[in-house]
């Protein structure tokens, strides 16, 4: 770990990932990458380059990957891990994490968060302000869930799927990888196809 860290993009979800790296307090300084050029600085946080610039900088800085859209997160992130790069986890103060709960790099945690005992979260997961995530889940890799989603016990999502922001996981369901589940659905049976899945109780729409 080193006392720098650099955030691959300065929108959105890039300002809230800096907003949970300042109140963590590990890092004596914080710079983005962006690649529109019309972002000099955000947050008062300056923008020193494009994503592109990112391998001139590993030397001096952590890394983290600050782009929600789930697809492109994970080919940053699997670009970076290939070439040794350290990727922190970061945990905003009011986040209450369970024993025996596994965070994997990459993975943000955020605001108001709370994820029970013996729950596994992979790499490069969003789990977006005031989510919970209940016991014995497994949340593979480059998944987010939204806003005020609830999960229940022993519930498994697969990789880079998407739960939309107050969505309602059953407990014992799995979801399947590469599925959006609609804001507000209820999914209450295993989702085994990937698609979008939205309603109460969740169905398919394609």
């Amino acid at each position: 770990m080193k006392n720098k860290l650099l955030i691959i993009g300065a929108s959105g979800h890039g300002k809230v990932v800096a907003d949970i790296a300042l109140k963590m307090n590990k890092w004596v300084s914080i710079a983005f990458l962006d690649d529109n050029e019309n972002i000099k600085s955000s947050m008062g946080i300056e923008v020193i380059g494009k994503s592109t610039d990112v391998f001139n900088h590993v030397q001096d800085y952590d890394i983290f990957v600050g782009i929600g859209d789930n697809f492109t997160r994970e080919k940053v992130h699997r670009k970076l891990e290939a070439k040794g790069v350290y990727i922190p986890t970061l945990i905003h103060p009011t986040a209450v994490i369970g024993e025996k709960v596994e965070l994997a790099s990459g993975t943000v945690v955020m605001a108001g968060v709370v994820v029970n005992c013996c729950t596994i979260i992979g790499k490069g997961c969003i789990i977006n302000t005031g989510a919970t995530v209940d016991h014995d889940n497994i949340i593979e890799d480059f998944v987010h869930i939204s806003p005020g989603a609830h999960l229940a016990g022993t519930v498994k999502v697969g990789k880079g799927s998407w739960l939309g922001i107050g969505s309602v996981v059953s407990n014992n369901v799995y979801i399947t990888s590469r599925c959006i589940v609609g804001a507000g659905a209820v999914v209450l049976r295993d989702i085994t196809e990937t698609g979008t899945y939205v309603g109460v109780p969740s169905s398919k729409i394609n």
